[in-house]
């Protein structure tokens, strides 16, 4: 039977971590196959032996992935010869060796041995370096992989060991993806060579990563947890605590019913903080709303009808089916074309043919955010006039027809078209019509408590003051508020 392949791993770069196991195949075998000879390991090998490297196809291929689809390809053609081959790599064959990873699945398609002789990976003298335990938790993951990441994919609550930092460059770019996940002035630490006599450990802020200027294949970046929970992971395990036996009778009481009032009550606050363009209060007030969404995500876990992982999922698949420009090979070549995209793959998702586009549109909402979604709805299948002109002709219409109307019940329905319409004419607009009409109840009510506060500093009541007076205060505190 061929000998097949055999991979193994030439340690962290100290020779004296390569494994006696490892030392005596190489030294057993006539010609040994390097990824690469930039290895510190690579000149303490064993004398007598041939070595060959796939250097010169870093250089010739144009990315990783071709790089190490043809080492695979290389090596499991040598494998088939009558004495196989060794094939050897940095570390522990099955940490981070992407093409140790082809190699055996392209083996194992084709049915013949592939034996991986074990050594030891980056990640025992990188601990040792830095003092921590691996048992603790650890992410690890590829400086390219994350580099390529526009928010990295890490649990901030856990350390994080990013290998394979090789350039000042590629640091910039996993400062810049780590940067929308930590703050600027998280510490970080640079570990260079960890296990050999150069090792060198640094301690940084994020902000200064790359204004490091040492960077080589051998160098790693530890991002150590957050001094305080800052993951989803975290928040939703302090609410699972708080339902559990022993947690807080109140919390343990709650249905999704009883939630119910005060997810719109945060849902209001976080449109309030909208509106005034605070920062701060959007901070608090989106944290307010996570945890009713983490509530009732918890409330659904304990019933056994979703879990949080399920209800991400759901999500995200449905935005990457639902963006084919992005994902797929879909054309959008502006905002229209997007929504138009967006209602024809929703009509495809429903089960029910027979329901009507609007009919999931929340009956819920506010009457003025659902006039808009209505309309909105209806102007993607091209249900729409032409302009803004004919719109506010509707509304002249409307106005009209509400002065004809002669009984109560009229009239209301005539208002409600009217107020319709008005939505219609903020839509083309381009203007949020319940927010417009939030922020006009903030003027009023800062306008109205303007003359209250005239009228006691003249002594006076609101009540012994004529219409002119009141309208004389108004418009001064009209030119105030522009002033």
């Amino acid at each position: 039977m061929p000998l097949g392949i055999t991979i193994v791993g030439l340690g962290p770069g100290n020779p004296d971590q390569i494994t006696l196991e490892a030392w005596r195949v190489i030294e057993g075998a006539s010609e040994v196959y390097l990824r690469t000879k930039r290895h510190p390991s690579v000149s303490a090998l064993p004398k007598g032996t041939e070595y060959h490297s796939f250097d010169h196809l870093y250089e010739t291929l144009g990315s990783f992935a071709e790089v190490y689809e043809e080492i695979a390809r290389a090596i499991v053609a040598l494998g088939r010869r009558p004495q196989g081959v060794v094939y050897a790599v940095p570390g522990h064959p099955l940490v981070g060796e992407t093409s140790v990873w082809r190699i055996l699945e392209l083996a194992k398609a084709e049915g013949f041995a592939a034996r991986v002789v074990a050594g030891v990976s980056f990640l025992e003298p990188t601990a040792t370096a830095l003092g921590i335990d691996l048992f603790g938790g650890l992410q690890i993951c590829d400086a390219m992989a994350l580099a390529q990441r526009r928010h990295p994919s890490l649990n901030p609550d856990v350390g994080a060991l990013i290998a394979q930092v090789y350039s000042r460059q590629l640091a910039a770019e996993i400062k810049m993806t780590l940067m929308n996940l930590y703050h600027d002035d998280h510490p970080i630490r640079i570990v260079r060579r960890a296990g050999m006599e150069e090792e060198q450990v640094c301690e940084l802020p994020l902000y200064a990563l790359d204004r490091e200027d040492r960077f080589d294949h051998l160098t790693l970046v530890y991002v150590p947890p957050l001094a305080r929970p800052g993951s989803v992971a975290s928040f939703q395990d302090l609410v699972a605590r708080l339902r559990a036996p022993g947690g807080c009778p109140w919390d343990r009481e709650q249905t999704h019913l009883t939630l119910r009032t005060y997810l719109l009550e945060e849902t209001y606050e976080v449109l309030a903080a909208l509106d005034a363009d605070d920062m701060e209060a959007l901070e608090e007030e989106l944290g307010d709303l996570m945890l009713q969404i983490l509530w009732h995500t918890q409330l659904a876990t304990e019933d056994g009808d979703f879990k949080l992982i399920d209800m991400v999922q759901h999500v995200t698949e449905k935005l990457i089916r639902r963006h084919p420009h992005v994902f797929g090979d879909g054309v959008a070549e502006n905002s229209r074309d997007v929504l138009r995209n967006w209602e024809r793959i929703k009509r495809q998702e429903r089960t029910d043919d027979s329901a009507s586009m609007l009919s999931g549109v929340p009956r819920a909402l506010p009457a003025l955010s659902r006039a808009l979604e209505m309309q909105r709805r209806a102007a993607r299948v091209g249900f729409d006039w032409d302009g803004v002109e004919p719109v506010l002709a509707k509304v002249a219409e409307e106005i009209d027809e509400f002065h004809l109307a002669s009984k109560g019940r009229d009239r209301a329905s005539e208002l409600g078209d009217l107020l319709f319409s008005l939505v219609n004419v903020a839509r083309w607009c381009e203007i949020d019509p319940e927010s417009a009409l939030r922020e006009a109840n903030e003027r009023f009510a800062r306008r109205f408590a303007g003359i209250e506060s005239h009228a006691r500093e003249d002594g006076v009541s609101l009540e012994g003051m004529t219409l002119e007076e009141m309208d004389a205060l108004w418009e001064e505190m009209k030119r105030e508020e522009h002033s």
